[in-house]
């Protein structure tokens, strides 16, 4: 949004200087975007008298001017300068504008320096409009009347000494989009007095020979027409003069950067820009019969102002005249070329409405089409403003145009209720403004700050204030806009820093709870593993979702973000294998990812559960000379399982195996870890090569995933750190060798010799394992040789030979009762 700074003052009586008033604009939440003042571009220039005016001796289309300039203004001293002029208008006695040596020409582009031309020194330049780019004309140089002040800067002397400021508007302040809403603001901070802005009612002369209707019959289609506009407001001018507008409102509308056509399309942009409230003009002469507003019907097509044919859709709001049934305007958009208003317009019909915000933005959206007309629609213009500003625009046809107005010619009703409906009735308690934004107002001046913005304020004796938003505030709906604004007016630059009150003494309590205290401890403890840490989208594809267990159409998301993205992830391991893929097409063919986050079994709040994830691809170990390299497998991912766990507090020596695990991993090398028979604390093992397959991975892949939530929670234990208890005896180690079956588990094994004595026994570990054909021949069919070395580590006493001997039969006889193992010779 534009305006000049004299369209300002029109509406705002200040003595406030430029950059108080933007300083305001900004703090009130119209943010200044630029200033463009034309001091800065075209004060340098200033009025001068031609001395002497003679031909160039060298050149016949130049001449040598001696000009009498006022460098520094008409009180200062008077400097004469040569100029070679190339004008055919140069003479002397004439009163011209000069710019100086080291002025900046805005037309032309070119700082001026002093030089000579065809031997003739030139000092200067006189200039005409176009290098002022104030028009096109280049026909000669500038040339001012007799009595023009001499060494005045020329923008001073014809006006053009006006700022241009643009500001941002939100999209809730459509009462911004005029200069008398900006106006309103910085009058109610007190920056000024808001100058009436009522336009007297103007009388007509005659009966308008055209009428306007609504179509309001009975059917859906005429109910939703009515709804698309409720109030239309006409006049009918008849012996107009359509020519130039007036030169205040061509600077005006050139400044914003509207190009000035003729007087009766000027003040219809004028009254756009300065009440935000768009119009239209029709030619009299081209309507035929009576206007109706309705809505449009298959295959209508309208060609509008800019010249384009637009094929119109079912449900756009149409003007229409022949009683409804030719296109004549597309409502609150585009005006029709046929009923155009041109230089020979005598008789006008002036059109103040009101249509409905959603429909009219469908409409300009679906026809593409952006004009200023649409801007505010969509915004939601003043609907009670409809008939004055029919009045607004008649009162400056009349004085630009002349010509006689008829009676106004009114249908419909500006609306009361709905999104722009202006009977609303808001309670505020004064004291809110305290508890919502932490500033102390008065009431008074709260009171005050309303009623300056056109709020109308009643019961303010009381507790509560009921306050009733004008129409031109859309957006006012709750107790909460109304702090808002007069936060707004009253500065939030007024805000003080105050410390917050302890709601209790002592040590305050911990904010976070158990389970985000877990996932910061997961979040760093995988880390300290090597793992690169990902955040990848809550959202698999279908296909991705059904391969991990999900594919419910109750998780499809029914506004997805993308096509890939259209389920809520059942697992962690889709967003990390597709993140590895990435990485692996990128020469990364080793890699280590991890994410903690949620994934999700239901719809409904809830179900939903946090988990962590670890990917390793690739291979275990860099490549070197040894040339020992081998691929990621089921163990390196167990061992990231168990590593996580124990930092969560879980003493893993405790866990049980099986290998029931799901089917995206996989089977035979992958297992779970569970805390008694049914609490499932994490699955591991190398994914199934389909499943890696179907996310781009090579290679091999294996990973693990915690499930947090599952993980019990600690038991309350004294903070103090336990003494340090280390044994003064050695241990003693004792290597057993058993026989079992090739499908008994080592893991059985080693918890069943950590039983045997568990006051002794400190380790238990496996460190050899002989299997397969050769193992077939020598220990027979089906059967394998499992070897592991048992630590005991006494704490009293040196332990005897009969000691150990009697641990040893213990570890014996407990393996041989869990598992069936015998020891091998």
């Amino acid at each position: 949004m534009k305006f000049t700074l004299s369209w300002l003052k029109d509406h705002l009586e200040t003595e406030a200087s430029l950059a108080d008033i933007t300083e305001a604009l900004t703090d009130l939440g119209l943010e200044v975007e630029g200033v463009e003042d034309p001091a800065e571009r075209l004060g340098a220039f200033r009025i001068a008298r031609v001395v002497e005016a003679k031909q160039h001796p060298n050149a016949d289309k130049l001449r040598v001017c001696d000009v009498e300039a006022w460098p520094d203004g008409p009180e200062g001293a008077p400097a004469r300068v040569q100029v070679v002029c190339g004008a055919p208008n140069a003479k002397t006695g004439m009163r011209a504008v000069f710019a100086p040596e080291g002025a900046y020409v805005p037309g032309t582009d070119l700082w001026l320096k002093a030089g000579e031309i065809r031997g003739e020194r030139s000092e200067g330049m006189l200039v005409s409009e176009r290098e002022l780019e104030i028009s096109d004309e280049h026909d000669g140089i500038i040339e001012l009347p007799s009595d023009a002040p001499l060494g005045v800067r020329f923008i001073d002397y014809i006006g053009l000494n006006d700022p241009v400021i643009e500001i941002a508007i939100t999209p809730n302040r459509p009462d911004a989009l005029g200069v008398y809403g900006i106006a309103r603001d910085l009058a109610a901070r007190g920056l000024g007095r808001l100058k009436d802005g009522e336009t007297a009612p103007i009388d007509g002369a005659f009966a308008s020979p055209i009428g306007v209707s609504l179509d309001s019959g009975v059917t859906a289609d005429s109910e939703e027409s009515a709804a698309a506009c409720p109030y239309f407001v006409g006049r009918l001018i008849r012996g107009v003069k359509n020519g130039p507008s007036p030169d205040w409102m061509q600077r005006r509308l050139k400044a914003i950067g509207i190009g000035p056509k003729n007087a009766l399309v000027d003040i219809t942009n004028y009254v756009s820009f300065d009440r935000a409230r768009p119009l239209h003009v029709f030619d009299a002469g081209k309507l035929e019969g009576n206007i109706k507003v309705r809505l449009s019907k298959p295959e209508e097509s309208l060609l509008a102002l800019d010249g384009e044919t637009y094929v119109l859709e079912p449900g756009m709001t149409l003007i229409c005249d022949r009683g409804g049934r030719r296109p004549a305007a597309i409502a609150g958009v585009m005006g029709g070329a046929e009923s155009g208003c041109s230089e020979e317009t005598t008789d006008v019909f002036v059109e103040s409405a009101y249509f409905d915000p959603i429909r009219t933005a469908a409409t300009g959206r679906r026809l593409k089409i952006n004009s200023d007309a649409r801007y505010r629609f969509d915004r939601g213009v003043d609907p009670v403003y409809t008939r004055e500003g029919a009045e607004l625009a008649t009162k400056l046809i009349l004085e630009c145009c002349g010509g006689e107005p008829s009676d106004l010619v009114i249908a419909g009703r500006p609306p009361k209720k709905g999104r722009n409906g202006y009977e609303r009735k808001i309670k505020l308690r004064p004291e809110r403004l305290a508890g919502l934004v932490g500033l102390d107002i008065e009431k008074d001046e709260q009171i005050r700050i309303l009623g300056a913005l056109g709020f109308e304020i009643s019961s303010p004796k009381g507790k509560t204030i009921t306050v009733a938003p004008p129409p031109w505030r859309p957006d006012v709906h709750g107790e909460a806009d109304l702090v808002e604004e007069v936060a707004r007016i009253a500065s939030l630059t007024k805000l003080t820093a105050q410390p917050m009150k302890r709601a209790h003494e002592g040590s305050p309590r911990p904010i976070l709870t158990p389970s985000q205290r877990r996932i910061a401890l997961a979040r760093r403890a995988v880390a300290t593993l090597g793992a690169h840490e990902c955040v990848t989208y809550s959202f698999v594809s279908a296909s991705e979702a059904r391969l991990f267990g999900g594919g419910d159409p109750a998780m499809t998301l029914e506004n997805p973000i993308a096509a890939d993205k259209s389920d809520m992830r059942p697992s962690l391991l889709p967003g990390l294998l597709a993140a590895a893929a990435r990485n692996q097409a990128r020469g990364l063919a080793d890699a280590a990812l991890f994410e903690v986050g949620p994934v999700f079994f239901g719809p409904e709040p809830g179900e939903q559960q946090e988990s962590a994830a670890i990917l390793r691809v690739g291979a275990a170990a860099p490549r070197d000379w040894s040339g020992a390299r081998r691929p990621i497998d089921l163990y390196d991912a167990k061992a990231d399982a168990e590593a996580l766990l124990s930092a969560l507090g879980v003493d893993v020596d405790k866990l049980m195996i099986d290998r029931e695990t799901p089917g995206w991993w996989h089977p035979g090398r992958s297992g779970r870890l569970k805390l008694g028979p049914k609490t499932v604390l994490a699955e591991f093992g190398e994914l199934h090569p389909k499943a890696a397959r179907a996310l781009g991975v090579k290679g091999a892949a294996a990973g693990s995933v915690v499930f947090l939530e599952a993980i019990p929670a600690p038991k309350a234990k004294s903070t103090a750190r336990p003494a340090l208890s280390l044994p003064d005896l050695q241990p003693v180690e004792r290597d057993f060798a058993f026989i079992v079956s090739e499908r008994t588990e080592a893991a059985a094994i080693l918890r069943a010799a950590r039983g045997a004595n568990k006051k002794l026994i400190t380790d238990a570990r496996v460190f050899d394992v002989f299997e397969g054909a050769k193992a077939a021949a020598q220990l027979g069919e089906g059967q394998k040789s499992v070897a592991i070395s048992v630590t005991l580590q006494p704490t009293e006493k040196t332990l005897t030979n009969e000691e150990i001997e009697a641990v040893a039969a213990a570890v014996l006889a407990a393996v041989d009762k869990a598992v069936g193992a015998k020891l091998r010779a």
